[in-house]
C-alpha cells in the first residue's frame, strides 16, 4: 500500500463512483466511514485524487477534522464553522509557500509583490517553492486566467531543505503541515498569493504585468491592522 495512503480510522481508502455515497450522508463523513473517496469523471476530483497521492497525512487530517466538525453538529454539511470552512479552503485552494529566508514570508504577509517577485527574485529562485495544493486551484489553471489568487500556507524551513530530493520534500512537507491542522485554526492562517506572479510560471512578467494593481493588490489599512 502507497505511504498513509489510509483514512484516520485505518481504513484502507478506495477511489469510489460518486453513486456509492448515499443522498443523506455527507461527503466527508463518507470518507471517514468507509475508506472510499466519492469520485466524478472529471477534472476536480481526479486532482483531487491525485492530491490524495501525493500528500496523503495532510488528506488524512483534513478528513479527520472535517468529519469530526460534522459530527459535532450532528452529520448537518449546512452546519458550517470556522474550523470547517478553514479546512476546505485549504482543500480547495491552498498552495504551499515554502522559504528559508523570513523576509520573503514577510513581503508575503505585506502584499510587498514587487519587492517578492522582482527585486528579490532570485533570492525567491534560489531559496523558495511554492507547491500546489489545492485541487480546485489546480483545475482553475487548466485555463489559466492572471487573477487566480491561492490560499498560501507559509512555511519556514532550514536552508538544508533545498537540497533534499523533490520526493524527501513532499514526505516533509506532508508530516510537518498536518499537525498544524486542527480544529482551531482560523483564517489568518493564509495570505493571499497571485500564482501567476511567481518568477517563471507566466512568460509575461514584466513591468506592465507586476503593476497591475487589480491582481497585485497593496495591503489595505484594516489587513494590516489585523497582521499578527
Amino acid at each position: 500500500m502507497k505511504r498513509g495512503l489510509c483514512n484516520h480510522r485505518g481504513l484502507q481508502l478506495r477511489f469510489v463512483p460518486q453513486t456509492d455515497l448515499p443522498d443523506d450522508v455527507a461527503y466527508e463523513s463518507f470518507i471517514s466511514q468507509t475508506g472510499g473517496v466519492p469520485t466524478r469523471d472529471n477534472l476536480h476530483d481526479f486532482f483531487n485524487a491525485l492530491i490524495w497521492l501525493r500528500f496523503p497525512v495532510i488528506k488524512r487530517q483534513l478528513n479527520s477534522l472535517q468529519a469530526a466538525e460534522l459530527a459535532r453538529n450532528s452529520g448537518m454539511p449546512s452546519q458550517r464553522g470556522t474550523a470547517r470552512d478553514v479546512a476546505t479552503i485549504f482543500d480547495e485552494n491552498a498552495a504551499i509557500f515554502v522559504t528559508s529566508e523570513a523576509g520573503l514570508i514577510d513581503a508575503l504577509r505585506g502584499h510587498r509583490w514587487h519587492e517578492l517577485f522582482v527585486e528579490r527574485r532570485d533570492e525567491f529562485v534560489s531559496v523558495c517553492e511554492v507547491r500546489l495544493f489545492g485541487h480546485a486551484l489546480m483545475e482553475k489553471l487548466v485555463t489559466p486566467f492572471k487573477a487566480i489568487t491561492a490560499h498560501a500556507w507559509p512555511m519556514i524551513v532550514d536552508r538544508r531543505y533545498f537540497f533534499w530530493s523533490a520526493a524527501e520534500r513532499q514526505r516533509w512537507l506532508d508530516d510537518a503541515i498536518a499537525p498544524s491542522l486542527q480544529s482551531d485554526i482560523t483564517m489568518r492562517a493564509y495570505n493571499p498569493l497571485p500564482v501567476l506572479g511567481i518568477p517563471g510560471w507566466h512568460e509575461q512578467q514584466d513591468a506592465i504585468f507586476y503593476g497591475d494593481a487589480k491582481v497585485f493588490r497593496p495591503k489595505r489599512r484594516t489587513d494590516q491592522a489585523a497582521t499578527p
